[in-house]
């Protein structure tokens, strides 16, 4: 009696695998606008710098510059202003951004979900356990835990358009992926640990805002000029609230409708991030790091980012902690799913992606502020330690990625190759009879030209007055 014939084991799950179209062009879409928003956050962070240490006079007078509607507790300084006004349209953007992978993108099927996720959590874990460890061995505070726990994915892409390195989707999708986790766990942080007294009052203003801010949404209330000011409101009273003003901007983002109906081309929740996001990327972000920047950079404020445990627990933090946490979180993520890494791509990519992830500029610069709101000095000095845990982050980045930049340049084109002129790229049309019946009938041109070439070619030949 033969034996029975075993079962085919089921095939392993592709680590970083390509994309499908629409999330790919969807990742293209928005990688395209953070990348500009990004070279304009560098070119903020630099002016910032030069102001500060040139003019450090007018740069403070005009940062704590007094403005608002005082009644409504909000008479606030331009520094302020930046840091919880206009980080809220960023932190909308990045509720959608969320909301979209929770429901379209890579993070709905729980098995994808798991590698991304496990990433950004020991991307976050890591940098937290060093700085801890570093300001115990050295006798510091530990109010700054959470200062290089976030990455920011638009100074992340600026370093990328400065090298010139064309990752491909896969990458540049697992890095968007890891700033959308990143971005959420860090609203988390601010939310629990940086809540002051709670005004139950406006908190419950806030809750009935948003309440009617969904209901709106859910009926399909249309026109700006509804959910503008229902926005603001809603801004204000969770400002008052005690609760950091940004939460109103992610709680908002995540109400929208983020699935496509029959007949829509996007989302609503697609449509408005659209909108939105260049106002966040090329204005909200770059104002902030405007005002947030500005350190003092004397010879005695640098030697102290590495000789204060708290500054050097943010640099290694961000440099050792985010590369190590993220390579071995993904590392792990793999062993465990026994998922198999994209044969086109090496782990050293990961490590590379890695070390890109320790840029943490926004979002580390706003917690420190509000880790160290009491001490000016520390701020300025943890401030410092970003900038500079972020600058040798990526410099690291920039060697690892130029190390495989000719590799990423040749998987980017062989994305992008669109040989049949259909407008969908040659590598998602294999299985496609029509993809292959214009490949046969442009062959057959060239094979058409070439032939006739060759007999012209030999027709002059054998020409008596030819060359021999």
């Amino acid at each position: 009696m033969a034996p029975p014939t075993p079962s085919p084991s089921p095939p392993r799950r592709t680590l970083l695998g390509r994309l499908p179209l629409p999330e790919r062009s969807y990742v293209a879409e928005a990688l395209r606008t953070e990348t500009v928003g990004g070279v304009l956050l560098l070119v903020a962070a630099v002016a910032a710098l030069i102001w500060a240490n040139t003019f450090g006079g007018s740069y403070d007078s005009v940062s704590h510059f007094h403005f608002g509607p005082g009644f409504l507790g909000l008479d606030l300084s331009v520094a302020h202003w930046a840091a919880d006004g206009l980080l809220a349209v960023f932190f909308f953007v990045a509720g959608v951004e969320l909301k979209r992978e929770l429901v379209a993108g890579e993070l709905r099927d729980p098995k994808a979900a798991a590698l991304p996720v496990v990433a950004a959590l020991c991307g976050m874990a890591v940098p937290a356990l060093v700085y801890t460890l570093t300001v115990v061995v050295g006798g510091g505070s530990l109010a700054g835990w959470a200062v290089p726990t976030a990455t920011d994915i638009a100074f992340a892409l600026a370093v990328l358009a400065v090298i010139g390195a064309s990752l491909p989707s896969a990458l540049r999708a697992f890095l968007l992926t890891l700033a959308v986790v990143d971005d959420l766990f860090a609203i988390l942080i601010i939310a629990v640990f940086f809540t002051s007294d709670l005004n139950f009052v406006a908190l419950g203003g806030a809750v009935v805002g948003l309440a009617a801010f969904y209901l709106l949404l859910r009926f399909e209330v249309r026109g700006w000029y509804v959910y503008v000011p229902l926005a603001l409101a809603i801004w204000g009273l969770m400002y008052n609230s005690g609760v950091h003003a940004t939460i109103a901007g992610v709680a908002m983002g995540l109400m929208l409708r983020c699935t496509r109906r029959e007949g829509e081309e996007h989302s609503p929740g697609e449509h408005i991030e659209h909108l939105v996001r260049p106002v966040s990327a090329g204005i909200a972000v770059p104002l902030f790091a405007l005002f947030a920047a500005g350190v003092t950079m004397s010879g005695e404020a640098l030697t102290g980012v590495f000789t204060r445990p708290e500054t050097l627990g943010v640099v290694l933090g961000l440099v050792l902690g985010k590369t190590v946490g993220i390579f071995g979180g993904t590392y792990l993520a793999a062993r465990f799913t026994k998922a198999e890494l994209n044969k086109d791509l090496a782990w050293a990519d990961v490590l590379a992606l890695a070390s890109l992830a320790g840029i943490g500029f926004t979002v580390s610069l706003l917690i420190g502020e509000l880790a160290f709101s009491g001490d000016a000095e520390m701020t300025n000095e943890i401030k410092a330690a970003v900038l500079i845990g972020s600058l040798v982050s990526a410099l690291l980045a920039c060697v690892l990625l130029r190390m495989r930049v000719r590799r990423y340049r040749a998987l980017f084109e062989a994305e992008e190759l669109d040989e049949d002129g259909s407008g969908v790229p040659d590598v998602y049309e294999q299985d496609d009879p029509g993809y292959h019946l214009r490949m046969a009938a442009i062959h057959e041109e060239k094979a058409a030209e070439h032939r006739r070439l060759a007999q012209q070619a030999g027709a002059a030949r054998n020409k008596p007055d030819s060359p021999a």
